[in-house]
């Protein structure tokens, strides 16, 4: 898996510091400004963060890069509704050898990571064959259409690639380009870190966060599980572990 931030508001504290003190001030941004200081900026945040007042987060947004993660963990991504997507496209994109993921349990096991190789190398043998089967039915039509061959070869593949991508398992890997605000980087996180998340999505969203603390450590200090700054909201489904979560927060 590979997690980079590709680009972010620049001065991403001081902005949400001038959007929210606006709320409460009788003076413009000009003002607001001329009197922020390192420190009067790490004490607004502070005491923004500690009453929920979210809104002047909205206006901070942070680009990822995402490579090496599966198919099934980008449709869970794509579950955070407000963000911006794009993603690679297995109808545009011919895999030739598909990359997949192992999950750790099956990799773990002989066994079973030697079945799941298999499946996989099936998998993409079948792709390959439906590939050839379809550009043959859709080349020759194009050409009994007048295409000439440069182009019925192009558009033949198009159309071959498109239904012979639905033979591909969720483990196929895909890469991503994703754009959220801090509001929604929140509940993200706090979703998504938590140990009940499915091992991938967590594995992805505990590195952004550790890159996000690198840029704005004070909006991001007491992000992660919702059990870092209360109590477990899984009730009975809780993990059990909420000591060693928060420590482990504490250090990330």
């Amino acid at each position: 898996m590979k997690v980079k931030i590709l680009s972010h508001t620049p001065e991403p504290e001081k902005v949400i510091s001038m959007a929210a003190k606006l709320c409460y001030s009788a003076v413009g941004v000009d003002e607001i400004e001329k009197n922020l200081t390192e420190e009067s900026v790490n004490k607004f945040l502070n005491m923004l963060v500690s009453i929920g007042h979210e809104s002047p987060l909205e206006h901070v947004s942070f680009t990822f890069a995402v490579e090496g993660i599966s198919r099934a963990c980008s449709h869970q991504i794509v579950r955070h509704r407000i963000a911006s997507y794009s993603q690679q496209s297995q109808r545009y994109v011919k895999l030739d050898q598909f990359e997949y993921i192992i999950p750790h349990e099956i990799n773990e096991i002989e066994e079973a990571r030697e079945l799941f190789i298999d499946s996989m190398k099936k998998d993409q043998e079948v792709y390959d064959k439906l590939v050839d089967i379809l550009f043959e039915k859709h080349y020759n039509n194009l050409i009994k259409n007048g295409k000439n061959e440069k182009e019925a070869k192009r558009q033949a593949e198009k159309k071959a690639i498109e239904d012979a991508r639905y033979v591909f398992p969720n483990a196929c890997e895909t890469k991503m380009v994703f754009t959220m605000n801090i509001r929604t980087l929140y509940n993200f996180l706090n979703h998504r870190c938590c140990e009940r998340a499915q091992w991938e999505i967590r594995d992805l969203s505990i590195e952004m966060l550790r890159q996000l603390r690198q840029i704005a450590p004070i909006l991001f200090e007491n992000i992660g599980p919702n059990c870092i700054q209360g109590p477990c909201p899984e009730g009975n489904m809780a993990c059990g572990n909420i000591i060693k979560v928060r420590e482990k927060f504490k250090n990330l």
